[in-house]
């Protein structure tokens, strides 16, 4: 059928334009073809031609690029909030994880040989309570970005907020255990390695942290337009 791929040039063009996660995105394309589609029947009913009709549907719909910016916008909101769950269910989670690992293997820890000075209890208290800070800010996250979605901010915006604070809660977490771990092996190395299950879910930790913020970043990257 003559012009029949005009609107499917155009959304492949659009396709091409979006990055983010498929599932959502490819919701954004089926609504567009399926919106473009019922624009060119309803023109087609008014006597334009099959081409005509879709180039119609395509012009009234809006430049690529325009499109592309406002789907865009969805993408990175959508894979931010996603981000956002992910932190404020893994990161407390692996942390208790690690916890209740570290006391079946070992129990309560041993005294160092000698007071910890107050810079090392500094670094204990912000590993132990980083979690849950950001967990909070999660938390806190989503709630304002549910409210302020309702009102005249644009997507774009909020995605970049929800980039913001997944990129430096994760920051966080991953300071605070990088931190605990040099400064335990600075004041006694050996402690790290008590319990090769314990050093085992040290190295998880990690790793999910550092998967944590491949997706902190993604989030940034998807809010970029």
């Amino acid at each position: 059928m003559a012009g029949a791929g005009v609107i499917d040039e155009y959304v492949t063009a659009l396709d091409r334009r979006l990055r983010g996660p498929d599932p959502v995105k490819d919701d954004l394309l089926a609504e567009a073809r399926d919106s473009l589609h019922d624009a060119a029947a309803a023109h087609r009913d008014r006597g334009l031609g099959e081409e005509a009709a879709q180039r119609r549907a395509v012009a009234e719909f809006g430049p690529v690029t325009t499109i592309a910016r406002e789907y865009q916008g969805l993408l990175g909101l959508a894979y931010g909030a996603r981000t956002l769950r992910s932190v404020l269910l893994v990161v407390p989670l692996a942390y208790v994880m690690w916890e209740l690992n570290r006391r079946f293997w070992i129990g309560e820890w041993q005294d160092f040989d000698a007071p910890p000075p107050d810079w090392y209890l500094l670094v204990a208290r912000f590993n132990d309570t980083s979690a849950w800070v950001v967990a909070g800010a999660a938390v806190l996250a989503l709630l304002v970005g549910r409210r302020l979605a309702r009102t005249a901010v644009s997507t774009t915006t909020l995605a970049r907020l929800a980039g913001v604070v997944a990129v430096v809660a994760v920051g966080v977490s991953l300071l605070g255990n990088v931190a605990i771990l040099a400064a335990t092996a600075y004041l006694d190395a050996a402690r790290l390695l008590l319990s090769p299950p314990v050093t085992g879910a040290t190295v998880v930790s990690l790793l999910i942290a550092l998967r944590l913020a491949v997706l902190a970043r993604r989030c940034v990257v998807f809010s970029s337009v």
